[in-house]
């Protein structure tokens, strides 16, 4: 009988090596072919974004109970005659603009009291534009900043009607919202108004309404929005101030218009119906040519990429194409109609879409080439709305407060002077507004059912959250693979100078190497760190800027760059070069391999976070940054290779660094759609100060994501390897 052998004898040297898990085998594969597989997946992520129009699905309504177009229409060319009396009696007052701010206001609410509805007006001041870093953390933009110089004269006022539904509880509201400018009414927002007002009546003797309706006559003299806005806040969030309190005696007198039946409208309180189910934003407008058909534009993107529920479009949709016979159009970029790359991609998706019917007449895949270069054109315009994060409309002010909304502007196929046209239209156009009402007035909770993620590649197609994450998540898979294979690549090297002195050095110095070698990165994630905090002043020196006299545009942007240059500067001063670093057993061409692995690592970490806040912003940022993070050698490295690779990678670095710096790539883009002669130095400053005072977290991402990224970018580009 064999003796068994102990523990620790020397049987259990032959024991078989253990073999490591898949997952760590498919970490191990990925990180030796990192470039390969980098390369071919940020070439995927790049035809998918291609693809998208040709994946884009046609739109269908979710919520049943919506049912657009299943009632007659009720509003007659009785109710528009009397509405065209109110277009009448607005562009026959011949009043100074003192008097008019008055005077019409007045107008329209004594329209609203003889309807049969409450009727209220509502003051507000105009708002700062001035930078505050707090408000990006706030709600609607300027909240609460009123000019502190201001005067009765400077009051804007609101005039709201409320409508009680017949079948209501009063626990929810649909408002329709009609800005014009109370100083000149153009005839296009008389009959704004007149379109409203033709709606309301009829709604007054309907017995089917089950919300209230709020018809809000914005004062837009300071602005659309600012209007909107101010009305949302005091109805969700009542302000009780001393200021308020004296603004109300000193300037009642002056500040309101004075009413014949004082006891029909108050200037008192806010009077409010409950929980608002959806806004509709609508305006008439004349495009000065003639068509053959009346025109929809629809304008739904909000603050930072938020956009309404897919649902509320369709209806509109539905409505004015089938009911109505209107032409609905929705935004895209013009100057990619006439792209030379789209019409080549068009032609190869026709050209396989028609091979792939010849095989099988039952696989549908391809697309015409006029359909693919406007789907494509329609979602650069949505993509390119949705990241820069500023309303495209007034319906983004009922975003901030969780309300569907959107703004519809409708457009006749002859002039405005046209009477019996107009007529005409604004009984397609009542009748529009008349079925959307009816559809939301039929649902029993919010919407729901829809999407909320979404790009438009037309007023009838979608592109889906499930089918464009794809394109965002093959971009940046590539960097997580890099970051590792990098770290490990420069891990092998120094163990390996380690090991070269563990044969001729003291044994002290091995273990400083060995303790340096698991340390090592501190040094590239304080550089990382450091930067990122220079990018968070930068965001915050236009702040310092604004208590300063006013500047041009222009002096604004050099100051910008030369204070931002200072802090960079100053940051070097205080916590040294970021290429100083400890070199005990470190291989110096690996240096920065580990800085490049930190960037990489930071910028996966930025866009993963900003895909939360603003997905559009991240995909876009994700295409300029990804290709930078990919193709950045230190320059005195690649001068090693051969003349011709040397030549190609300084020249794609150069090319990346130069796009990929904010400012340059906004003026060059502008450049390219609005011609040279457009583009001016302080074209920049005046863009990002859009951002800001929208809130936008675009903002953000420039400051504390990508201008970071960039300047790391440099970093390595010029590191002394």
């Amino acid at each position: 009988m064999k003796p068994r052998m102990m523990a620790g004898s020397s049987g259990d040297t032959k024991n078989p090596k253990i073999k490591p898990r898949p997952i760590v085998r498919i970490g191990i594969f990925l990180i030796s072919h990192s470039i390969v597989v980098s390369l071919l997946c940020f070439a995927a992520g790049i035809v998918a974004l291609i693809l998208l129009p040709l994946f884009a699905k046609n739109t269908y309504i979710s919520e049943n109970a919506l049912m657009p177009g299943s009632a007659n229409s009720m509003l007659s060319s009785q109710d528009v005659k009397e509405a065209n009396k109110l277009v009448k009696d607005i562009i026959g007052l011949k009043l100074s603009s003192e008097e008019a701010r008055i005077e019409i206001p007045r107008l329209i609410a004594q329209h609203m009291a003889d309807a049969g509805s409450e009727v209220y007006y509502h003051k507000f001041h105009p708002q700062m534009s001035q930078f505050y870093p707090l408000h990006f953390f706030s709600g609607s933009p300027n909240s609460g900043n009123i000019k502190e110089n201001h005067s009765c004269v400077s009051h804007a006022i609101n005039t709201v009607g409320i409508i009680r539904a017949p079948r209501g509880d009063g626990k929810e509201a649909i408002v329709l919202v009609t800005p014009y400018n109370s100083e000149k009414v153009e005839l296009g927002e008389a009959l704004s108004l007149a379109l409203a007002y033709s709606i309301f009546s009829l709604l007054t003797r309907v017995t089917w309404l089950a919300k209230d309706v709020i018809w809000l006559a914005a004062d837009a003299r300071y602005g659309e929005y600012a209007s909107v806005t101010a009305w949302l806040r005091d109805y969700h969030i009542p302000q009780f101030s001393a200021l308020e309190k004296l603004d109300a005696d000193i300037c009642f007198e002056s500040g309101y218009p004075h009413e014949q039946n004082e006891n029909q409208i108050r200037t008192d309180v806010i009077s409010r119906a409950g929980t608002m189910a959806a806004g509709l934003v609508f305006k008439v407008v004349d495009k000065h040519k003639e068509t053959d058909k009346d025109t929809l534009s629809i304008y739904a993107e909000a603050s930072n990429g938020q956009m309404p529920n897919l649902d509320l479009i369709n209806i509109v949709n539905y409505l004015a194409v089938h009911r109505q016979g209107l032409r609905v159009k929705v935004e895209k970029l013009y100057f990619l109609l006439d792209s030379v790359f789209l019409k080549i991609v068009g032609d190869v998706l026709e050209t396989i879409g028609k091979v792939a019917r010849s095989l099988n007449a039952r696989w549908e895949f391809g697309i015409p080439v006029a359909d693919y270069i406007d789907g494509a054109a329609t979602l650069a315009s949505s993509m390119y709305h949705q990241a820069l994060g500023v309303p495209t409309g007034s319906h983004g002010a009922f975003r901030d407060y969780q309300v569907d909304a959107i703004t519809l502007e409708i457009s006749p196929k002859v002039s405005l002077n046209n009477e019996v046209r107009i007529l005409e239209f604004l009984l397609r156009g009542g009748r529009l507004i008349e079925g959307t009402i009816r559809s939301v007035n039929n649902l029993l909770e919010k919407f729901h059912q829809s999407f909320f993620l979404y790009f438009l590649t037309s007023p009838s197609k979608f592109v889906s959250v499930g089918v464009y994450m794809i394109a965002f998540g093959l971009l940046v898979v590539p960097l997580p693979i890099i970051a590792a294979s990098l770290y490990c690549d420069a891990n092998v090297l120094d163990s390996h100078c380690i090991k070269e002195q563990q044969k001729s050095g003291p044994a002290s110095t091995n273990e400083a190497g060995i303790a340096f070698q698991s340390w090592r990165w501190l040094h590239a994630a304080k550089v990382v760190l450091v930067i990122h905090l220079w990018g968070a002043i930068v965001s915050l020196l236009p702040y310092l800027m604004y208590q300063f006299p006013e500047m041009t545009p222009t002096t604004s942007m050099l100051s910008w760059g030369l204070l931002s240059i200072a802090s960079l500067l100053f940051l070097h001063q205080i916590l040294g070069s970021p290429y100083s670093c400890v070199t005990v057993n470190q291989s110096p061409n690996r240096e920065w391999a580990v800085l490049k692995s930190m960037m990489i690592a930071a910028a996966g970490i930025g866009l993963g976070l900003m895909s939360i806040i603003n997905f559009a912003t991240a995909q876009i940022g994700a295409l300029l940054i990804v290709p930078m993070c990919l193709m950045v050698h230190p320059l005195k490295h690649v001068y090693r290779a051969g003349r011709l690779r040397t030549l190609a990678v300084t020249a794609c670095n150069i090319s990346l660094g130069f796009i990929g710096f904010p400012p340059a790539a906004f003026l060059f883009l502008k450049a390219y759609s609005e011609g040279l002669g457009s583009v001016s130095a302080g074209d920049f400053w005046n863009w990002v100060e859009s951002l800001w005072a929208w809130n936008s977290a675009t903002y953000l991402y420039l400051g504390l994501i990508h201008l970071p990224c960039w300047l790391l970018f440099m970093y390595v580009l010029l590191h002394p390897c």
